[in-house]
């Protein structure tokens, strides 16, 4: 056992260095995500709440698609599909080759996930909302843009909130995906140090105890965002 335990030494002795440099990734993959998956599901909500037709399908049909693909096929789509949409792109104006990053792909296909599913919340919750809270911002003379963000926005996150805090953890386990384009997360230098040591079980399930360490602290400060949003509601 103690020589299992001198594997996760820091320095060259140990593989601590390796399998904290992934925790780091994935923890900057997940927060990276996050803003955008929501800025683009909130959109997304917003055009499939709106009065125009043509803006409710073509939301209907992104979150068709991208709730109904598989996660890992869309980061095959995005990294390998951009790869080569980008290179075409390049070649009209001159002959070069572009790769893209693993860590930009990885942040745009899990954030495409991510928005397809968080727009349902916020759908949900804008639907949640009455049409008299829009009728009394305009009543007090503010337009709809300030009506938007003064009344309506922050109702909104209370609402949402229960829903995203489930589709961040569900997000942040998503990472794992990214180690398939050879980027360097936990579960890829997991994989590495597996490959070195030949000791699987001891290394996965360090690996796991860490996803579930951050789970935990996860839903502690979800736990105490909620308490925040909820801090003027009548019980």
């Amino acid at each position: 056992m103690g020589e299992l335990v001198g594997y996760l030494a820091f320095g060259p002795d140990g593989w601590g260095d390796e399998i904290a440099s992934g925790v780091w990734l994935t923890i900057r993959l997940a927060l990276v995500t996050l803003p955008f998956g929501l800025a683009i599901g909130f959109l997304v909500a917003l055009a499939k709440n709106s009065e125009e037709p043509l803006l409710r399908t073509a939301a209907n049909i992104y979150t068709t698609i991208f709730r109904g693909l598989p996660e890992l096929l869309t980061l095959f789509i995005v990294y390998y599909g951009g790869q080569i949409l980008l290179s075409q792109l390049v070649a009209l104006v001159y002959d070069g080759y572009v790769e893209v990053s693993g860590f930009v792909a990885g942040v745009f296909a899990l954030g495409l996930v991510f928005s397809a599913f968080a727009s349902e919340v916020f759908l949900s919750a804008l639907r949640g909302i009455g049409p008299g809270q829009y009728e009394a911002g305009y009543a007090l003379g503010l337009s709809r843009l300030k009506t938007l963000r003064l009344i309506i926005v922050p109702q909104l996150i209370r609402l949402a909130l229960p829903g995203l805090s489930n589709l961040w953890l569900v997000l942040l386990k998503d990472t794992s995906l990214v180690s398939v384009i050879a980027l360097d997360d936990l579960l890829r230098k997991t994989n590495i140090v597996v490959g070195v040591t030949k000791e699987p079980f001891f290394f996965y399930f360090i690996a796991c105890m860490i996803y579930l360490t951050l789970s935990i602290i996860s839903s502690v400060g979800i736990g105490r965002i909620n308490t925040w949003a909820r801090r003027g509601e009548v019980r």
